[in-house]
């Protein structure tokens, strides 16, 4: 299913992420100083409260937090950053959306697409791939982290709209208004999820054989590093197979 392929292919990357964590706390808190521009309170700011969501779940230091609100809340960040989403495909047809928050569109532009074309992918017009996919908020656990029933009556309790589980972990899923609200519940209940985020889901999955699959994943790996860059989404699924060859 595709819950299944998502939660290893965060697996996959956590450990290349934990080892950027300098650089994860600097994104988070650009989102946290655009977010805070349209109000301090997170009750009444949906980004805001998104934003902080994030934030903890990467474990980033609560004075770090504050700092980049207060910067953002205060007019202090003289930097103009503009949300802006890049659609287009990597090596076996996989569709891929990046998410960036950037000062500079062109720059931005011209560096996902040269990473693009340095990974055998192709990228396309606003349009071309998000249709495939659907904006929700998602948060992944350990399957020791709850039996699948106390998961699932937990999450929907707390307002999620779906939720998948197995062998490799629970994948909650929660409209993007909501997210914040349940990874908040969910983490005081069964403690910090594997990830948490706003992302695409998608409604279909696409299946590559091995090279096809290290192409991929260093494509998004490349994607991931890059300063402007929130976050990367793809419809591609990896059989258990694979993937232990990959982790290898």
């Amino acid at each position: 299913m595709a819950g299944h392929s998502q939660f290893k292919n965060i697996m996959f990357r956590k450990g290349a992420q934990d080892a950027r964590r300098a650089r994860i706390f600097t994104k988070i808190g650009r989102e946290l100083t655009v977010a805070a521009k349209s109000g301090a309170d997170p009750e009444f700011n949906p980004a805001l409260r998104a934003a902080i969501a994030l934030a903890k779940t990467n474990n980033m230091p609560k004075d770090n937090i504050e700092r980049a609100i207060r910067r953002g809340a205060g007019g202090g960040a003289d930097t103009d950053y503009t949300e802006i989403s890049y659609e287009g495909y990597g090596p076996g047809g996989v569709a891929v959306i990046v998410d960036a928050l950037t000062d500079n569109r062109n720059r931005t532009a011209s560096e996902v697409r040269s990473i693009f074309g340095k990974h055998g992918g192709n990228l396309g017009e606003s349009g071309s791939v998000a249709f495939q996919f659907k904006r929700c908020g998602m948060i992944t656990y350990p399957s020791a982290a709850a039996k699948d029933d106390a998961m699932f009556e937990a999450a929907l309790e707390a307002g999620a709209e779906d939720v998948s589980s197995g062998a490799d972990g629970h994948e909650i899923i929660t409209a993007p208004e909501d997210f914040a609200q349940v990874s908040e519940v969910l983490k005081e209940k069964f403690g910090e999820p594997v990830s948490a985020s706003l992302t695409w889901k998608p409604n279909v999955t696409v299946g590559v054989d091995e090279e096809k699959a290290r192409t991929l994943m260093s494509l998004i790996e490349a994607l991931e590093d890059n300063d402007d860059v929130r976050s990367v989404s793809t419809n591609l699924e990896i059989s258990d197979e694979i993937m232990e060859r990959l982790s290898a």
